[in-house]
């Protein structure tokens, strides 16, 4: 049965992000040095301090969010926040998809992990949080942001907290992940018929415009990537939405891709890269597909949301049109997203304090905030902050994505195990697509992850 999340969003609701699509910034640091009389009159007073009289030296690294990949716009927010808070210093390395989790990995062990994280509930919560890394945020989630936050949805809530019940991860914004087509390409072939105005389609008529791509000369219509984890939610999505299968079962308990109607998808897919419809590439990661596509090399992408069409509509010579992932029903169930900020424990009080107020500056402030979520090319998880893109210039491209947002699914990736699953998945693919039975293939698939998620509840 369909679950559609309801969410009271406002209405109409660049760039680096690929949402774990394996793009991103190169690792560079970047430091705003604050007054160093502040931090010197407060250490010879010796007073507790707190909030603008607090004195420290954090460091803060980020994945390719948005703007927050970009060291010039994170240099001018920390000048922002050090006329406030003048004696705390904030160091920032940019991360990248595709090294990124190594490098916190490899701190972690070394036990050199930076003060603040931002990113996703899959590595916040259900990685590191779930490991005892991370410090709890509940002190920011006060009675009013919990109450503005679950105005927009109630999972993104559920999402920031550990089953422990402790919250580690402050949010500031949220997507929905959607494909996007060729439009150009679509109407030569008349394939856009198959597409509803609000841009949902059905399985079947999914099929019908693969055909009339391909007999409209058209060489690749699209291509299941699967040479690493980027860009996968684009490939899960594919395959839960063509014949309503779920991803995990509702509480998360356990990885559900050996469902009957996950199983049928896939062989789907296999039967229409058999018959030539759609291509198959097992060196091929999102990064890649987005290329081909940006290039107009093939007619759709997998992995498409604000943030990329950003990143990509100037450089594309047609219309880059944002559609919901097909669906035997035509109700579309959406991957999403949400980011913001975590701590690790460091075992110093005085920047986890300071690193809270860097947190609020950038999530609660009324100014800073709306332009925080703007910069990400998101959408805010705070229903006070209504329309950010309102008389901006990004007011009407964005429009097209917020229309998505009613159909955000079940945030599944919170479910344990989480890493060792992604990696098992893309391995699925390869192995379905070069001879290993769906069953087979689905079968070992289900097991591993499974099994990684109950050894991360042990």
């Amino acid at each position: 049965m369909k679950k559609q999340l309801s969410l009271l969003l406002a209405a109409g609701m660049t760039a680096s992000l690929l949402a774990g699509c394996g793009g991103g910034a190169s690792s560079t640091a970047s430091e705003s040095t604050a007054s160093e009389s502040t931090a010197s009159s407060a250490a010879a007073t010796g007073e507790a301090a707190s909030g603008s009289d607090l004195s420290a030296d954090i460091t803060m690294w980020t994945y390719p969010i948005g703007q927050f990949g970009d060291a010039e716009t994170v240099d001018g927010i920390i000048s922002k926040f050090q006329e406030t808070h003048p004696g705390i210093n904030v160091t920032v390395e940019y991360l990248d998809y595709t090294n990124g989790d190594d490098q916190v990995t490899a701190a972690i062990e070394a036990g050199t992990t930076p003060d603040i994280v931002m990113e996703g509930p899959e590595r916040l919560v259900s990685n590191w949080g779930a490991k005892g890394k991370m410090l709890d945020l509940s002190d920011l989630w006060t009675d009013e942001a919990t109450a503005d936050i679950s105005a927009v949805s109630e999972s993104v809530v559920s999402a920031c907290k550990g089953a422990d019940g402790n919250y580690y991860e402050y949010p500031l914004c949220m997507t929905t992940h959607t494909m996007a087509i060729n439009k150009e390409m679509f109407e030569e072939a008349g394939a856009l018929q198959y597409i509803n105005e609000d841009g949902t389609w059905t399985t079947e008529n999914f099929e019908k415009a693969l055909q009339a791509l391909k007999d409209n000369g058209v060489d690749t219509t699209m291509i299941v990537y699967c040479g690493g984890q980027g860009g996968d939610q684009g490939t899960r999505a594919l395959v839960n939405n063509l014949y309503s299968g779920q991803f995990t079962n509702a509480d998360h308990t356990a990885y559900t891709t050996d469902s009957e109607q996950n199983k049928k998808a896939l062989q789907q897919l296999l039967d229409w890269s058999n018959e030539g419809l759609i291509s198959y590439d097992a060196a091929a990661q999102a990064s890649d597909e987005l290329q081909l596509f940006a290039n107009g090399t093939i007619a759709m992408t997998l992995c498409w949301n604000a943030s990329n069409q950003a990143q990509y509509a100037s450089s594309v010579s047609f219309t880059p049109m944002a559609v919901a992932f097909p669906s035997d029903d035509g109700v579309p169930e959406l991957c999403g997203g949400i980011w913001g900020f975590g701590i690790f424990n460091n075992g110093d009080d005085t920047k986890a304090a300071a690193s809270k107020e860097f947190i609020k500056f950038l999530c609660d402030d009324p100014t800073q905030g709306p332009e925080s979520v703007r910069l990400t090319g998101f959408f805010p998880v705070r229903s006070s902050f209504g329309d950010v893109y309102t008389g901006t210039e990004d007011e009407e491209r964005m429009a097209q994505f917020s229309s998505f947002m009613q159909y955000l699914g079940d945030y599944y990736p919170v479910t344990g195990g989480w890493a060792e699953q992604r990696t098992a998945w893309w391995n699925m693919l390869q192995q379905i697509f070069t001879g290993t039975s769906v069953d087979e293939a689905v079968a070992t698939y289900t097991t591993t992850s499974n099994d990684a998620l109950a050894a991360a509840a042990a």
